[in-house]
């Protein structure tokens, strides 16, 4: 038996496209909820990679500022020691000579603490990479091109030369 009733047939098409609207209504709803989700975690993410930034940068800017602090509070005895010396009103040469010694000798220990080799090369061999010759100087016994005497001694950190040599070398 067929239904001919014209009503009932309408009313079932019209609950078909009814039931789709709604599910397509409840689907953007979920997508524009969800779009709503991952700007907000956009937003908080760019502003913690803002916040990183700003963070490094600073610890960058106090680390520049303040690198010289470990070395500049080992030279404070240094400092000490030749204001002291400064201070002594009486006393012989042999005296002001030993404590000038001293403060040089902990002068040249904290500089090697902080990678800063001295280049004393008497009797090597010249190294234009580590040596400047300003003269060459007879020398009876010692073999040619060896530095014979240091006119200024050079300086090396952390394998940079900083300064070379100035030498004088034997001649041929």
């Amino acid at each position: 038996m067929q239904n001919n009733d014209p009503t009932t047939s309408n009313a079932a098409q019209g609950e078909a496209p009814n039931a789709e609207l709604e599910a397509l209504k409840a689907r953007i709803a979920e997508l524009e909820a969800s779009n709503v989700e991952l700007r907000d975690t956009v937003l908080r993410e760019k502003a913690e990679i803002e916040n990183q930034r700003r963070r490094l940068h600073r610890d960058v800017e106090q680390a520049r500022r303040f690198a010289n602090e470990k070395l500049l509070n080992e030279l404070l005895p240094v400092y000490d020691g030749l204001e002291r010396g400064l201070q002594v009103e009486s006393g012989d040469v042999a005296s002001v000579r030993e404590g000038i010694a001293l403060t040089l000798k902990s002068l040249l220990k904290i500089a090697e603490n902080n990678g800063l080799v001295q280049v004393d090369p008497v009797g090597q061999p010249l190294d234009p990479e580590k040596h400047h010759a300003v003269s060459m100087v007879d020398a009876p016994g010692a073999t040619p091109n060896t530095v014979v005497s240091v006119l200024q001694k050079g300086y090396v950190l952390n394998d940079r030369l900083l300064r070379p040599a100035l030498v004088a070398v034997a001649k041929e």
